[in-house]
């Protein structure tokens, strides 16, 4: 299987903090991996170094047999990295239709847009309905589908999902990750997801990754990791959520 994402041993910081240490990971062609971890792991850190955004210290990556790293963002996007972040970030002041023709500024000519168009619109039909609309008095779920959607308008190799739940009820969590899965499935999008819902994410993903303070302390099939007993107790809460657990989590050296 191709390996369209590869980093290896990548550090990484925030000034004097390092925030990612020693992070190796890799992203099949067509499948999605997660990154669980809970806040201040670094995992919207390892996106952002993953594209161009913060430059990583050591360590490298290679994207679709390219070495990226140190590279700036516009090239990387340019080379088939599209990167949806955390809280959405739409143009507020553009209409729906206007972000997602921005999402293929990069694409060379203008063939296939409108198909493409009509491609988001199957998958967010409420998007269609509100493309004349700006973006910035859509809700919060709408917002979030056109952020995906105007990522999918670059015909990425890999997609960059970070927290695709976030603010959203458990109803538009549902569909956003039913709309993911679909797209893996039937346009074979590779994607690289950023997620807190372990549940929902390692029952979307093919493989996953824990990142802890900035290291990655486990890693293996979904079924592997929904069925190990640290994953199930600390993330999600089959287990309880004590302080006594809590305490057990911070004293863990290893993982079962």
């Amino acid at each position: 299987m191709t390996t369209v994402l590869d980093v290896q041993n990548v550090e990484s910081f925030y000034g004097a903090v390092m925030a990612l240490r020693g992070v190796s990971i890799q992203v099949p062609e067509g499948q999605i991996v997660t990154i669980l971890g809970a806040n201040g792991a670094g995992k919207t850190t390892l996106m952002k170094t993953v594209s161009g955004v913060i430059y990583p210290e050591k360590g490298h990556i290679t994207f679709a047999g390219d070495r990226i790293d140190g590279k700036d963002p516009e090239k990387i996007a340019s080379s088939g990295l599209a990167h949806v972040p955390e809280g959405r970030e739409v143009f507020p002041f553009l209409t729906v239709e206007e972000n997602l023709r921005l999402g293929a500024y990069s694409r060379k000519g203008a063939a296939d847009i409108e198909d493409d168009l009509d491609m988001v619109y199957s998958y967010f039909p409420i998007l269609r309905e509100r493309r004349k609309q700006a973006s910035g008095t859509m809700s919060g779920g709408q917002q979030q589908m056109l952020a995906i959607g105007r990522g999918l308008m670059a015909r990425p190799k890999l997609m960059l999902l970070d927290e695709p739940s976030l603010g959203l009820s458990p109803l538009l969590t549902q569909e956003i990750f039913g709309i993911i899965s679909r797209l893996n499935h039937e346009q074979k999008v590779t994607m690289l997801l950023v997620e807190q819902n372990a549940n929902i994410a390692l029952h979307t993903a093919h493989y996953g990754y824990v990142l802890e303070l900035g290291r990655i302390v486990m890693a293996g099939d979904s079924e592997k990791l929904l069925n190990s007993a640290d994953i199930q107790e600390f993330y999600l809460g089959q287990q309880g959520e004590s302080q006594r657990g809590q305490k057990r989590w911070k004293k863990r050296k290893t993982w079962r």
